[in-house]
């Protein structure tokens, strides 16, 4: 154990699961969507569906949506805030097969017309942990700078990014890929020892077979 487990995470209360862990995932979708959302659909299962209204659970996530940290004092006020920003939400409470009492799935669109949807759960301790993206199983938890790379299954996708990762000094900690069918749609999550700069993530994107790239960070 370390002292963020003992003291929890510095935030906006009432809970570190409830409230700032769902702060993270709202944060990590819209990193993950890659731009200012515009509308979003949001599923609460199991505890954050039980107790999440009480726990500031629905207000927490549209913080995250809006940039918003853990300890940002606005969180109770992201309602009114996102209806300012032109953010059109709704929330419903259902029941997802095998998934972690406190799990929310978003699905989004952002101001281009992207469309995203990514399942999360908060752990405890204000840690998350997504756990499907667009349908694709998979997990992360963001604690550390994390490349989340979609690309065609094709051969050499996974020696492309590494060599772009090699020439910028990017150390790969972990390297996990997940995908749809053989020959579909695949996604790469890369935890990295240190930040992955815009340029780096932009020349990804621009590589033969990629379909999108995005650095995220549950901090």
């Amino acid at each position: 154990m370390d002292i963020f487990d003992l003291i929890g995470p510095i935030m906006v209360g009432p809970s570190s699961s409830h409230t700032a862990g769902a702060v993270r995932i709202g944060y990590v979708a819209r990193k993950l969507l890659g731009e200012e959302p515009k509308k979003a659909e949001i599923i609460l299962h199991g505890s954050f569906a039980a107790t999440g209204r009480g726990h500031g659970t629905d207000k927490a996530i549209i913080a995250g949506l809006l940039g918003m940290s853990p300890d940002d004092g606005r969180i109770p006020d992201s309602f009114g805030l996102a209806w300012e920003r032109g953010l059109d939400f709704s929330f419903e409470l259902m029941e997802l097969r095998a998934a972690h009492p406190n799990t929310a799935k978003l699905t989004l669109t952002g101001v281009s017309g992207r469309t995203l949807s990514v399942t999360a759960a908060s752990v405890g301790g204000g840690r998350i942990e997504v756990r499907e993206l667009d349908g694709i199983e998979l997990r992360f938890s963001a604690d550390k700078p994390t490349l989340i790379i979609r690309n065609e299954d094709q051969p050499g996708s996974i020696s492309i990014v590494s060599a772009v990762l090699a020439h910028s000094g990017i150390n790969i900690a972990t390297f996990h890929v997940s995908r749809s069918s053989r020959g579909g749609q695949a996604i790469m999550v890369i935890e990295c020892d240190t930040p992955v700069p815009a340029g780096t993530v932009g020349s990804i994107a621009a590589m033969p077979g990629i379909l999108s790239a995005a650095a995220v960070s549950a901090d």
